[in-house]
């Protein structure tokens, strides 16, 4: 590259200094304009990379629809390109500005290219493990122990691959700019109209209405380009695609930046109309009102006698990404689960079951504190209304007398598990510090599952025989780096792409598993005891299943006890989610048990009652889903709603139903739901104990 005191091109005399002549409006103009071109093909550029990188999303997605993706995306694209001309619109006005300010422009340019540059190829994997654009789960794993998160990366990912491409293509992106700075430059002093204030002025009000019209991205009069707006075609990968990552992690940051509050669902009906709603949702036959006045669904619930199993201990085992897809006995396909499968045969299986979350965090808290996964609260262990009093399994089962066992493989202070828990009535935790000379310790995680079923084995069998207990264990090897051993006890999986490492995970946790109950099936508790298998969350694989993509929601629920299948049958395809699971254990004890969970009892309702389910993933991401039968209704707070027909994996699919009859129940019971338990959790009445409601501050 020749000195930019050398010529302005190369056919330039030989006198000409252009860093020595003063910069005039029309080469600024170009100068401005040639770099919005690179940051525009830029990012076109990412969004190809991001399609080839997960193509195999595109499923029935045709040409067309994919190109009209790409013209979506030149919108919101263009948009933030805007936003990186700002310093150069701001010099226009200014001559002597424009001329001593070109150095710092040309690597602004640089600089924000190559930032954007770096958020691109982070979206690659992001994408692929989430079906997200950046969002403010990135935020949230930056907040958590950074040791932790940077091991996870660095050994879940190529991270050195990827930053030397991303080192490589900045050098390139550096070199382009000082290529069109040097071309852009004049070679002779500027003509006098150029020059005079009143001519730079002018070109200023006419560039920044412009920007703003850009910057906008819509000509319509109300709100700017929202990213509903990307969201034209039947594909969701194709409208994910239309989108900008970027100015969608911009958006999570001022999102996280405001009070959490700003972002929580407002509703549209009455409290008095939205609390009725939720009661007549929730409550039945079996259950007596408790406060009225004061709290939500707080109730006296009492099970039907023939319903109550011969057990006096519980057991919870959340299982680490357990996608429902996978597993074989809900029509999973590459055999990655046959332990699950053949305890499945003697147990009872929930087979339209789904996860309230997509991430841990909420399959963690809504499964063991029975409260929903809220918009504004998808880290609610982590914020001050995590200490608000909650109708959890602990809190529920310790007042019975029972002892408690919380075995996990990795460090309770992540998602402040020890906090959240401990508060709601758990004393006894086994984390990653407390095992000795274990199979696996990942540098990121901890041990591997096979070492937490070890000690679970060991726990439990000490157990004393005379005093009930309840123990919840939580797995953690099917979770990116995925801590398994050098010598694995199963085959690794074959056939699936770039989904292999990850169900080769699933596949050993599946054998943790079963060892588990293998070697616990002879211990004299075990005829006596209800044990809940359930998966956190699901994964991304393949086309997605609806607006929600129920391959990250759907996840198996099995029951395990004595008397069960003779009782219940060995499946049920009532819709539930986590929300269910308190419930339906309390109804197995027996007894009448005052609770305010936001689910049921999924074993004592009505042959009529297809049952429901409200989920929501996790991130800033605010849409909200309800599904009832074969109906999903997906609402967000910035694009239209839409109703799908699905059936789950023997026949995947996920039909958009236009002008549904149910549409607007199904939009009154969700805005209703969220409403109220919204309102119940900002007045911490969410509780055992009746109290004077507080409103929604």
């Amino acid at each position: 590259m020749q000195d930019d005191r050398s010529s302005c091109s190369e056919s330039a005399p030989a006198q000409c200094h252009p860093a020595e002549l003063q910069v005039d409006t029309k080469s600024h103009l170009l100068f401005m304009a040639s770099g919005l071109f690179v940051l525009m093909l830029l990012y076109s550029l990412l969004r190809l990379a991001l399609l080839i990188y997960n193509r195999e999303q595109i499923g029935g997605a045709t040409l067309a629809v994919l190109a009209e993706a790409f013209f979506n995306g030149l919108r919101f694209d263009l948009r933030l390109a805007v936003f990186a001309c700002i310093p150069m619109l701001l010099a226009l006005p200014g001559l002597r500005i424009m001329t001593r300010a070109r150095i710092f422009f040309r690597y602004w340019w640089i600089a924000f290219a190559s930032v954007t540059l770096f958020l691109g190829i982070v979206e690659l994997d992001f994408y692929r493990e989430y079906n997200q654009r950046l969002n403010n789960l990135v935020f949230q794993y930056l907040k958590e122990d950074p040791g932790t998160v940077l091991s996870m990366l660095w050994y879940g990912f190529p991270v050195l691959r990827y930053l030397l491409a991303w080192a490589a293509v900045t050098c390139l992106l550096g070199w382009i700019f000082a290529r069109l700075d040097l071309y852009t430059r004049p070679c002779s002093k500027p003509i006098h109209a150029s020059s005079s204030f009143l001519f730079r002025f002018s070109v200023f009000v006419v560039c920044v209405v412009l920007a703003t019209i850009a910057a906008r991205g819509t000509l319509r009069q109300g709100p700017p380009l929202r990213w509903g707006d990307a969201f034209t075609t039947n594909s969701i990968f194709a409208n994910q695609l239309g989108l900008n990552g970027t100015l969608m992690l911009a958006d999570a940051a001022k999102s996280l930046l405001s009070s959490h509050r700003d972002n929580i669902w407002k509703g549209e009906l009455s409290p008095e109309e939205a609390l009725a709603l939720t009661r007549k949702m929730l409550l039945t036959d079996h259950d007596v009102l408790i406060g009225e006045d004061s709290t939500a669904v707080l109730r006296d619930y009492t099970p039907p006698v023939e319903g109550v199993l011969p057990i006096r201990n519980v057991v919870v085992i959340l299982m680490e990404s357990f996608a429902g897809k996978h597993v074989g006995a809900l029509g999973g396909q590459g055999n990655i689960t046959p332990h699950f499968d053949r305890l499945a045969s003697s147990g009872l299986l929930f087979t339209r079951f789904f996860a309230n979350g997509t991430h841990t965090h909420q399959g963690t808290f809504v499964t063991l504190a029975c409260f929903p996964n809220l918009p504004g609260f998808e880290y609610l262990m982590q914020t001050p209304e995590g200490s608000h009093d909650f109708s959890s399994l602990p809190q529920l089962l310790g007042a019975r007398g029972m002892d408690d066992l919380y075995i996990y493989n990795g460090d309770f202070a992540w998602d402040n598990q020890s906090g959240f828990f401990g508060r709601q009535g758990v004393s006894n935790f086994i984390g990653r510090f407390d095992y000795k000379n274990p199979i696996v310790f990942d540098p990121t995680w901890g041990v591997s599952d096979q070492d937490m079923f070890d000690r679970a084995v060991k726990e439990l069998s000490q157990r004393s025989t005379t005093k009930p207990f309840y123990a919840i264990l939580q797995t953690l090897s099917n979770h990116t780096p995925y801590a398994l051993p050098k010598n694995l006890p199963v085959e690794p999986v074959t056939g699936f792409g770039n989904l292999d490492s990850h169900l080769t995970a699933m596949r050993y946790s599946d054998w943790a598993l079963g060892k588990f109950f293998k070697e616990i099936s002879e211990a004299s508790f075990f005829n006596e005891t209800l044990f809940v298998i359930v998966g956190d969350h699901g994964f991304g694989s393949g086309e997605q299943l609806t607006e929600m993509n129920l391959a990250r929601f759907n996840v198996p629920l099995l029951l395990i006890a004595p008397g069960i299948q003779e009782k219940f049958g060995r499946t049920r395809d009532t819709v539930s989610t986590q929300l269910d699971v308190v419930p339906t254990v309390l109804g197995r004890l027996g007894g009448t048990i005052r609770h305010q969970c936001w689910g049921r009892d999924l074993l004592s309702l009505p042959a009529e009652d297809r049952g429901f389910g409200v989920i929501k993933p996790s991130g800033s991401d605010q849409t909200v889903a309800i599904l009832s039968d074969d109906k999903i209704l997906a609402q967000s707070k910035s694009k239209s709603l839409k109703t799908y027909v699905y059936s789950l994996w023997a026949d995947p699919r996920g039909d958009e139903s236009q002008d549904d009859p149910q549409e607007k129940d199904l939009r009154r019971k969700l805005d209703a739901f969220i409403q109220t338990a919204t309102r119940s959790l900002l007045s911490n009445t969410a509780g055992l104990q009746e109290k004077q409601a507080s409103g929604s501050r």
